[in-house]
């Protein structure tokens, strides 16, 4: 009896070119870093637009930059992907050529302004969601997830998020999560526009492509910046568990989070400063880590598994994953910025107080006295709903009277809850500073002037009318709100109203709650000193002064430039309720502003209108 014989089947092997192969490390290689530095360039470019009032069309460069690279990198991959014929490439060309046309529909995010962070993760949770629809489509059955290498995707984010977790912060609850929302749903996406070339260090190149070319179009308004250096670092180590998904999707998701949540994009701008400098040195950090975790990605995997191995493996996984990430948050407890640093809504309420008919009054302290009755009475009456509303809820506010407004820690409900309301007029940002290390208020070089007039003070013939009209500005309040003042400055000191009464009245720190003048800026004792600083340095050296800080760092709200503004009119004492506590006979006559309020800061042109119109009905001087 002949036995049967068993035929393997002809497997024809599939073309391998050399051409092909340097071609796709050419495109996919240098992309991370390519991309950097085109995103650097179109940020500096728009950060000059901010700075500089005579180029405002480069705020342009970004959304136009980033079409720009929409164009020709999905015609540059989609062309490979068509016409390649070496199978290790074609998924990964789609997968990049996929990625770019990400820049088009991500145009969307650079039209919604500063400061809307938790509608741009939305957007962002949005968009990536249905891109990751339309590829599984595509896809079909070519995806591989093996839940079981989640550990190790645990583990990656977890070594990436150390150093955001110490220089960081997060904003407000909200944003943290709408920002794990979005970051889970960018990394879903960029799990399943990775292709497989059957190679380890290919892989990397490749999902090193796809993420840079993913973070740069959906991170926005300097939030690609930190995305393009921090992700694509850990690509290496992604490619370790591929075909499977599942620990991709994981550390892809959570880096974009960390990402997105630990520093506020707006933030980064040179106008600021300080959170750009800390969120370097987060990135920095975490992207020595990446290469590091990279480089031993193969080891980690075998030592986790992959769902496939033995129960151990993944017990050993499970566990190293959970105490990466115990170490992480007690690490973020003890050494970072814990708190709530979100962003607020500043509230304009539709109706004002009319103060018109003061301003025929020639008493000036019943005429500032009748103001501050008018417009607290109007504040407590035309806010009484949505307050009531607030304090049933739990939600935390902080009127104003000056003008009729109010400050609200809400996002994007409280937002929509807000808008509904027939007394409100409109909602803007008012956004609140992440944490940086605290400043010490530190005295500035102290210099001994002859007394002879200085240039400013002769150019502007203010000697003329101290020597003509006898005229120093004696009996004059003068109400600086700035950065601060150095209440030991010697040009000064002696002319602050509280140096024999107290600092209650005559000193207010919304910032930081100090009870005594100080700057750690130094910008409003400069400008001080411009104003009444004796010794031929000022223009009026008899008048007194009372201060308020509304710019502790370079970028404040509606609602800080309003705590000062308020004060002047009707200052209290140190820790007092402006509602209750307020003295209107103890008004500033004329208040310094030397600030604006753009819109990086949360202002529309008339978010203080009604503010600096009542100080004016209320006999007040107001400088800008």
């Amino acid at each position: 009896m002949n036995e049967p014989i068993e035929t393997t089947p002809f497997v024809e092997s599939k073309p391998r070119s050399g051409g092909a192969l340097a071609l796709f490390l050419l495109m996919a290689l240098p992309m991370p870093f390519c991309l950097l530095i085109y995103h650097f360039i179109l940020w500096s470019t728009e950060q000059a637009a901010i700075i500089s009032l005579s180029i405002g069309g480069a705020a342009w460069a970004g959304p136009m930059g980033v079409a720009g690279q929409a164009l020709l990198m999905s015609l540059l991959f989609g062309l490979l992907w068509r016409f390649t014929t070496d199978d290790r490439f074609k998924g990964w060309y789609l997968g990049l050529f996929i990625a770019s046309l990400m820049g088009f529909p991500t145009l969307l995010l650079r039209a919604l302004g500063a400061n809307n962070d938790q509608l741009g993760s939305i957007v962002q949770f949005v968009l990536a969601i249905i891109a990751t629809l339309v590829v599984i489509r595509i896809r079909k059955k070519d995806l591989t997830w093996n839940f079981g290498t989640v550990p190790f995707g645990l583990l990656v984010a977890a070594l990436g998020i150390f150093p955001l977790a110490i220089y960081g912060s997060f904003g407000s609850p909200g944003d943290a999560f709408y920002s794990l929302l979005a970051g889970l749903a960018i990394g879903l996406l960029a799990a399943v526009l990775m292709g497989e070339a059957e190679n380890v260090f290919l892989n990397g190149v490749g999902v090193g492509g796809v993420l840079a070319l993913l973070t740069s179009a959906l991170g926005y308004d300097g939030a690609q910046l930190i995305l393009v250096a921090l992700v694509p670092a850990f690509s290496f180590a992604i490619a370790a568990v591929l075909p499977s998904r599942s620990a991709a999707m994981v550390a892809t998701g959570l880096l974009t989070f960390a990402g997105l949540a630990f520093f506020d994009p707006t933030e980064l701008t040179v106008v600021l400063g300080d959170i750009a400098g800390l969120a370097f040195s987060a990135v920095s950090i975490a992207l020595l880590i990446g290469w590091g975790v990279s480089v031993v990605g193969v080891v980690i995997r075998l030592v986790a598994g992959t769902g496939s191995g033995s129960s151990v493996k993944r017990a050993i996984g499970w566990a190293g994953a959970g105490i990466a990430w115990m170490s992480l948050i007690a690490v973020f407890f003890l050494f970072g910025n814990p708190g709530n640093y979100g962003d607020r809504l500043f509230v304009i309420f539709r109706n004002q107080a009319d103060l018109s008919d003061l301003d025929s009054m020639t008493d000036v302290d019943a005429r500032r006295t009748a103001a501050y009755e008018m417009l607290v009475k109007t504040a407590n009456i035309e806010q009484a709903g949505v307050r009531s509303v607030f304090d049933t809820l739990g939600v935390k506010y902080t009127p104003y009277y000056l003008q009729n407004s109010m400050e609200v820690q809400g996002g994007t409900l409280i937002r929509l809850f807000l808008l509904f309301r027939p007394e409100v007029d409109r909602v803007i940002p008012s956004p609140r500073l992440r944490a940086a290390p605290e400043d010490e208020p530190t005295p500035g070089l102290s210099t001994v002037n002859s007394g002879e007039v200085l240039w400013n003070i002769s150019m502007i013939g203010a000697d003329r009318v101290w020597d003509e009209f006898n005229v120093r500005g004696e009996g004059i309040v003068v109400g600086q709100s700035d950065s601060g003042v150095d209440g030991d400055h010697p040009a000064f000191a002696k002319q602050y109203r509280g140096l024999n009464s107290g600092d209650d009245y005559n000193w207010f720190d919304p910032w930081d709650g100090t009870t005594s003048p100080n700057d750690e800026g130094g910008h409003g004792t400069h400008t001080l000193g411009t104003i009444l600083g004796a010794d031929g340095i000022g223009v009026a050296p008899a008048a007194q002064w009372i201060g308020c800080v509304n710019l502790d760092r370079n970028l404040a709200n509606p609602a800080l430039y309003l705590d000062c503004m308020q004060f002047m009119l009707a200052p209290f004492p140190i820790g007092g309720d402006p509602f209750l506590d307020g003295d209107p006979t103890q008004a500033a006559d004329v208040i310094n502003n030397s600030w604006g309020c753009p819109e990086i800061e949360g202002c529309d042109p008339n978010a203080l209108l009604y503010a600096a119109d009542n100080l004016r009905h209320a006999g007040i001087f107001v400088v800008v």
